[in-house]
């Protein structure tokens, strides 16, 4: 696979005529003084801007994963992203690692990894407006530790690089070869290295999983599986070890519509009391494991 002939057809994205416009305007932006970067909850931004900074994040709407605070504006995200990253952080360190965050979106789980010190995060989506969105913040950031490419997990055995740390959240359910997706994220690891993954799962023992036609209103969830279905996954993939490391519904405090974002959010998927999607499934619960080359 020829990574550079790749990426030279996703940048053909910024050409597009919807996203070609947000190009020019987040390269246009002027330098600003910043005066401190905080790296908690919110990622906050301290320093004195004008509405030209305002103005842009308004257009490189919606905004899913974050939240974020440049000078006074609080760019309030649809997913309150610091309950996943809080959960997950007591369980990793990442001080001199080279680590990967594949469907990073627009990369506030890589900001937040600044404060472990890795040696290195790579970010992988293909998605050319959250590529934009990272490019926005960082510009204020300015972070050399940082890298995003425009490729997804199908893209890590052939990448120049194995990592020490691969996160993989919110991916899996979406790709309708799990198996194999679980397989290119071993094949982006070096010997020894974790993979820590998020998915949706079902209540049970049964070695099964739940195949919807939709779920949530999403199309492209193909398969839901047991914790046990799952362990059986990564036993296939090879990984050696498989340790669930937090269960937790998603709810309407993690997940919710703001100014933010266009559309719906999660209370617009699930039925009226909250106990099934609208589909009639169960309602979504994510495991979060850790998995060992």
């Amino acid at each position: 696979m020829q990574l550079d002939e790749i990426r030279k057809e996703k940048q053909r994205q910024f050409s597009f005529k919807n996203i070609a416009p947000l190009k020019e305007m987040v390269d246009s932006l002027k330098e600003y003084k910043v005066d401190e970067v905080i790296f908690g909850d919110t990622i906050e931004i301290k320093g004195e801007f004008d509405s030209e900074v305002e103005k842009v994040a308004r257009a490189l709407m919606p905004w899913r994963k974050g939240p974020f605070k440049i000078g006074d504006l609080f760019i309030d995200s649809e997913w309150q992203s610091f309950i996943k990253y809080n959960l997950l952080e007591p369980h990793f360190d990442l001080k001199d690692k080279v680590v990967a965050d594949v469907g990073c979106n627009n990369g506030y789980y890589m900001f937040r990894m600044l404060k472990q010190n890795p040696k290195k995060v790579v970010g992988f989506d293909p998605m050319a407006l959250f590529n934009l969105q990272f490019e926005f913040i960082n510009h204020f950031i300015k972070s050399d530790k940082l890298k995003y490419e425009l490729l997804g997990v199908e893209h890590l055995p052939f990448y120049e690089e194995k990592f020490d740390t691969i996160f993989c959240l919110g991916v899996l359910y979406h790709r309708s070869d799990p198996v194999n997706m679980l397989k290119q994220l071993k094949q982006g690891l070096k010997k020894g290295g974790e993979a820590i993954i998020d998915t949706f799962i079902i209540k049970g023992d049964e070695e099964i999983a739940l195949t919807p036609k939709r779920y949530a209103k999403m199309r492209n969830v193909y398969f839901i599986p047991t914790i046990n279905a799952l362990k059986n996954w990564a036993e296939i993939a090879k990984f050696s070890e498989f340790e669930v490391l937090e269960i937790k519904p998603t709810d309407l405090n993690e997940q919710r519509k703001t100014d933010w974002i266009e559309g719906e959010s999660l209370n617009n998927f699930l039925n009226e009391d909250g106990t099934k999607t609208i589909e009639g499934y169960p309602p979504p619960i994510r495991a979060y494991v850790r998995l060992k080359y």
